[in-house]
């Protein structure tokens, strides 16, 4: 089975960054990208993906509602928030928001990726 992946961040050198950590990964895809927390709902809806990687910081709506509404429409999908917050710093509502885990982005990597992946049904809330 092959893991379908979208990435959701405003900067280009960040979904080019997320992208070339998936393409590392047997059995993972990256099938689409969006650049505001209003995109990717629509991109989720259309693409169906297994794992969205979401930006916190995002114009418009941000990262966190993003995930609360998507989680709320599709629970299958499993979201995991990535920004430069330290953990401490994370906004309001980041932890109960439905994503399955916060990853500083100076962490995401392929083997953190496949992870939290493996862990999905197991996890709970988890800072990396």
């Amino acid at each position: 089975m092959t893991v379908r992946i979208v990435i959701v961040d405003d900067q280009p050198p960040f979904r080019e960054a997320a992208r070339l950590v998936v393409d590392l990964l047997d059995d993972f895809d990256v099938v689409g990208e969006a650049t505001s927390g209003e995109e990717a709902l629509a991109v989720v809806e259309a693409l169906s993906p297994d794992l969205v990687l979401m930006d916190i910081n995002l114009p418009g709506m941000s990262g966190v509602e993003a995930t609360r509404r998507l989680r709320a429409a599709h629970p299958e999908v499993v979201t995991v928030l990535v920004s430069t917050y330290e953990v401490e710093d994370l906004p309001r509502g980041a932890d109960s928001s439905g994503a399955l885990a916060y990853v500083h982005k100076e962490h995401l990597d392929a083997d953190l990726v496949e992870q939290l992946w493996r862990e999905r049904d197991r996890a709970m809330w988890r800072t990396a």
